[in-house]
């Protein structure tokens, strides 16, 4: 991990540096990618460039393009009819996890539908005023498809953190699409979590051609209304393309997480959630502390901790790449500098939290006290682990029951108010030059 001391450097203008190099919209081409573009287009194409063909060949093609990339970005020779999990494939599922498994999906289930009802948004009763009566109204979308990683790791978190917020708001129909593992399969227990969370339908299909068959729908595969849940960069991007055809959660990167540590934080702990940020690979781990000692007993306890994960090479190399450690004059300074990241994961560890918490203010998740790592907001805490990166919880809110209710406002005026109202809107429509919407007011008034 890199030492950045702040009265040495411009701390912002080198973490800037860090997210360009992350940036999903950096269109970089790797070797491997040049060689697979070159191998499935007989060209060498930019990831944006990759993406945009993908999605013309399943708009234009349907089942065939998703046989197609399927066995070549998945491996797998499937006719499109076996795209589709079968119920029975489900119900084996449950014969290969263990009981452990299954009872802790069952409670993680449980505290994010309890919380996910408790937040989800109250109808008001109509508003009136002088004859006037408006009401708002919330309607779920109909149709939501939810996209889960598959590949080196398996994600049936992401299953009940995307599906369950859904069905609370009162989802009718959500799908789930896939990709298998590396033994051509889907993970049992992203099967068992589809089921838990009440999902109507799961294929065994990833990448930007999932994308794109949700977003247009084919044969096989239902067009749906809304698409959310994470990826990687080809997915992020396959998603940027779909938006106005259908909606999107957000754009996310790479995970990240900063820590505000002062010197009563454990070491062992803080080491284990910078490790456990980097477990993505990659995956941006920051810590930010006043202390040098914490700093220096956190670097010890990353050396001894590291040693004893299987993923250690993916996790070294992560921090190696996005791995800081920010020393700063005061915890002031740690705020300031946490408001300017904006990140996905805020961890506070600190004996003055209360002091902390009241300047915070951008980040998508806060986990406040030695005893609440990520890993619980990730699993079981309730709400939704879909959060914004890259600097956009400035503007942007974590997944929630409420992303999928539209609002509707129903507007009725009374002839005397519409009367009382005329002359102010057939001012300001004409001062913009629309004569038909004067009129359209003018005609029931004067009379």
């Amino acid at each position: 991990m890199k030492i950045l001391r702040s009265q040495e450097c411009n701390i912002t203008q080198e973490i800037e540096l860090l997210k360009q190099g992350m940036s999903i919209f950096s269109d970089t081409v790797t070797e491997g990618m040049e060689a697979k573009t070159k191998e499935v287009f007989g060209e060498s194409l930019s990831p944006a460039e990759s993406v945009k063909r993908v999605i013309k060949d399943v708009k234009e093609k349907g089942d065939e393009a998703l046989e197609f990339y399927s066995e070549k970005f998945e491996g797998l020779s499937l006719s499109a009819k076996d795209f589709r999990i079968k119920e029975s494939e489900i119900e084996d599922a449950y014969k290969k996890v263990s009981p452990e498994f299954l009872s802790a999906m069952k409670n993680a289930r449980e505290n994010i539908r309890v919380f996910q009802e408790y937040i989800r948004v109250r109808e008001l009763k109509p508003f009136h005023s002088k004859g006037t009566r408006i009401t708002v109204k919330y309607d779920a979308i109909e149709n939501v498809g939810i996209y889960v990683p598959g590949g080196s790791a398996s994600y049936p978190s992401t299953v009940l953190m995307n599906a369950i917020p859904a069905r609370v708001a009162g989802v009718k129909k959500i799908v789930v699409v896939t990709p298998p593992g590396r033994d051509g399969k889907i993970s049992p227990e992203r099967l068992v979590a589809c089921r838990e969370a009440n999902v109507d339908e799961v294929y065994m299909i990833g990448g930007v051609h999932s994308i794109a068959a949700l977003t247009f729908g084919t044969k096989t595969v239902p067009k749906v209304d809304k698409i959310v849940g994470p990826g990687n960069v080809f997915v992020t991007l396959a998603k940027r393309e779909a938006y106005g055809h259908v909606g999107i959660d957000m754009l996310a990167g790479p995970s990240e997480v900063l820590i505000i540590a002062d010197e009563t934080a454990n070491h062992e702990y803080v080491a284990s959630d910078l490790l456990s940020q980097a477990e993505h690979a990659p995956g941006i781990s920051i810590l930010v502390t006043c202390s040098e000692v914490l700093a220096n007993g956190v670097l010890q306890e990353i050396s001894r901790q590291i040693g004893t994960l299987p993923r250690s090479d993916l996790i070294k190399e992560s921090l190696d790449k996005f791995g800081f450690i920010i020393l700063t004059k005061d915890l002031n300074e740690a705020v300031d500098i946490s408001n300017t990241l904006a990140p996905e994961h805020l961890q506070v560890i600190v004996k003055n939290e209360e002091e902390i918490l009241s300047g915070l203010i951008h980040a998508g998740a806060i986990f406040v006290g030695p005893f609440t790592p990520v890993a619980v907001g990730d699993y079981i805490a309730g709400p939704s682990h879909v959060l914004p990166t890259g600097g956009t919880a400035r503007f942007c809110s974590g997944l929630s029951v409420n992303d999928f209710l539209k609002r509707t406002s129903i507007i009725s005026y009374s002839e005397e108010v519409l009367r009382t109202s005329a002359n102010d809107i057939i001012t300001i429509a004409e001062s913009e030059g629309l004569q038909a919407h004067a009129n359209s007011v003018r005609i029931r008034v004067d009379k």
